[in-house]
Order: structure tokens, then C-alpha cells, then sequence
């Protein structure tokens, strides 16, 4: 049987207030539709037969639908069958966490996620061991790489029907684990930044005056958000064995001064105090006393001066596509010739 490929494709990513308040893009429904039929077609011309996808209220399935029923009247087998899990849908973060557990138990090879940062942790936090391959859809877009979505497709699908090593189709990805004391635990996948508000609200971070404390996985000066911060300080590959953590202070008050893209279109000055790598396996406890803690760019736990908060870097947390190295692994093997 054909190797089963997931996909989780999130219909009101890049939908939060850094929308409002930049000059940030809107991805349309048809937009979203067509990334996934171009990913379809790729994942066909490898050979792949079945897809599970999370079902959606928006009109996403409306759309692919339609390509569908063209290309059955055109006598075209250009696609693979589509199943959709079967779940109540919320239109919350729990669709997706849903959609990716069922995933996980229908023993799916590869789970394709459409969205931003918030998307991606979400659908890691369920995953388990199976890889993930990112296609950039939100916000804040710091983990899934910018890429043509067919690229994305053929690759997850030579992963998938096992034509790639699994050492070169899939690699190893840093996550940082939160505790707040024994009443709440969770993940982040870029960044974990500490802000001054005392309350979760909208979620969506976006005043630099209110950031105080930063740890990240990675940091990239070429990508915006939290993680941009520390890209612009010392630049921390994905495969670098540490992580960062940052001191941030009220620009005003602040030696040291950067000017940042946290949010798409927003540039502003961050303060910024001592900046040290974060090694893994070892828990850092937070220096401010009281806040919110945002994970990958939205507000998520509240704590006080009586909670003790942890942050800890943790290696070969979980696993995603090598879309680059399987596309070069395919040119030198000749996976694409057709005769």
C-alpha cells in the first residue's frame, strides 16, 4: 500500500493583530488551496496514492474539490485520494491538534503543515516521532523555511515512499521546554520571550517596550519576530548544539540599542542588556519576577513572584524533512529521470 502523507493546513493563520497593525500581507483561501494542489501534484509524481488532511470550515476543501472534479473530467490522475480525519471542528488551535494526533495513530510517513510558528508547535507538540515539513503561511515565520511549495511536495514524497535515506531525508530540530512549578508545562520551537503584561489577551506580542528576557533555538537575522533579535546579535544555526538567551531592556534605558523587524513591516529599537549561548539538558530559571511568556510570538502562561519558571533546550526533540538535502540527493541519484 502507498505510504500515507498528512497534512495540516491552518485556515486563519496570519490572522492576528500584527496584521492590523503592519503592512503585512493577507493569505486568501484560494491562496492556501492552491500551495496544497501544487504540494498534491508533487506528492503524486512520486508516487504517493493517499492523503490524510484536517478537515476546515473556510473553503479550502471547496477549492481543492473543484481541481478535482477538473482533472477527473480531463481524464487527468494527477492527484492523490484524499481522506479527511474525522473530527468535530472548532476553528481553535485544537483542530490542529486533533487533526495531527489522528495523524500520528494512522501511522502517516510525513506531516505537511501550512502555517506560521504557532501552527508548526502545535502540530510538534502531537507529532511524536514523525518529521514535519514546513510551508510558511502565518505571521511570524521563522521555523518553516521559504520555499516553492512543489519543491516542499516532491521532496516529502521521495521521503515518504522511501527513495531518500532517512539520514539524509530527515534531520533533528532543538525545542525548548517551559515549567511553570507543577502546575503547567509546555513547548516552543524558535523562541520563548518573557513580556511585561500580566495578562494572555489577544496573545500576539508586539510592543518591544514590554520584552525583558528571550531564549531562542535558533536565531536568523534574515526572519522576523523575537528570534530576530538574537539573529542580529550572534546568528545560531538550526544544527548548532546551544541555543541563546538574551537580556532585554526598555530602549530608553538600554547601553546597547538594536533596530529590529519583530513584526512584519514593524521595525523598532530593542534594548538589549547580556546575551549568553543556552546549552542543552541544563534549565535556565527566569530573572523576571512576573509577566506573560509568549512561545513562538503569542502570549500563552501568566506567572507571579511565587511561581518558579524553567526554560531548558532539549536536542533531537523532533524530527523534519531535509527538503534541500533530498532535492541534491535526487539531482546526483537521478530519482526524477523518467527512463
Amino acid at each position: 500500500m502507498s505510504p500515507l502523507v498528512g497534512i495540516v493546513a491552518n485556515p486563519v493563520s496570519a490572522s492576528d493583530i500584527r496584521r492590523v497593525v503592519s503592512n503585512a500581507s493577507t493569505l486568501q483561501v484560494t491562496d492556501r488551496a492552491n500551495i496544497i494542489l501544487r504540494v498534491l501534484s508533487a506528492l503524486r509524481a512520486c508516487g504517493v496514492e493517499h492523503v490524510l488532511m484536517m478537515p476546515e470550515k473556510s473553503g479550502i476543501r471547496r477549492h481543492i474539490t473543484r481541481a478535482y472534479e477538473r482533472a477527473a473530467n480531463l481524464k487527468e490522475d494527477i492527484f492523490p485520494q484524499i481522506h479527511h480525519v474525522r473530527q468535530d471542528i472548532t476553528t481553535t488551535v485544537q483542530d490542529t491538534l486533533n487533526a495531527t494526533a489522528a495523524m500520528r495513530d494512522a501511522g502517516c510517513k510525513v506531516i505537511i503543515v501550512l502555517g506560521g510558528d504557532g501552527t508548526h508547535r502545535a502540530v510538534v507538540s502531537q507529532c511524536g516521532d514523525i518529521p514535519i515539513a514546513g510551508i510558511s503561511t502565518g505571521t511570524n515565520n521563522a521555523f518553516p523555511e521559504h520555499r516553492e511549495p512543489t519543491i516542499t511536495g516532491l521532496a516529502v514524497g521521495l521521503a515518504a515512499m522511501g527513495r531518500v535515506p532517512q539520514a539524509i531525508a530527515f534531520e533533528g530540530n532543538k525545542r525548548l521546554d517551559i515549567k511553570i512549578g507543577d502546575r503547567a508545562t509546555d513547548i516552543a520551537i524558535v523562541d520563548v520571550a518573557v513580556v511585561t503584561e500580566r495578562f494572555v489577551g489577544a496573545k500576539a506580542i508586539w510592543k518591544p517596550e514590554n520584552f525583558r528576557e528571550l531564549f531562542v533555538t535558533f536565531s536568523d537575522p534574515e526572519v522576523i519576530g523575537m528570534s530576530a533579535i538574537a539573529g542580529l546579535l550572534e546568528p545560531v544555526s538550526r544544527r548548532d548544539p546551544y541555543g541563546l538567551m538574551v537580556e532585554l531592556t526598555p530602549p530608553h534605558e538600554a547601553r546597547t540599542r538594536l533596530n529590529v523587524p519583530f513584526a512584519p513591516g514593524i521595525i523598532g529599537a530593542i534594548g538589549i542588556g547580556a546575551a549568553k549561548h543556552m546549552q542543552p539538558g541544563v534549565p535556565v530559571s527566569l530573572a523576571f519576577p512576573a509577566g506573560t511568556i509568549a512561545l513562538d510570538g503569542e502570549r500563552e502562561l501568566a506567572f507571579d513572584q511565587s511561581d518558579d519558571v524553567t526554560i531548558t533546550l532539549v536536542k533531537d526533540a523532533f524530527r523534519t524533512v531535509n527538503v534541500s538535502g533530498i532535492m541534491n540527493y535526487a539531482s546526483k541519484q537521478g530519482l526524477m529521470k523518467l527512463n
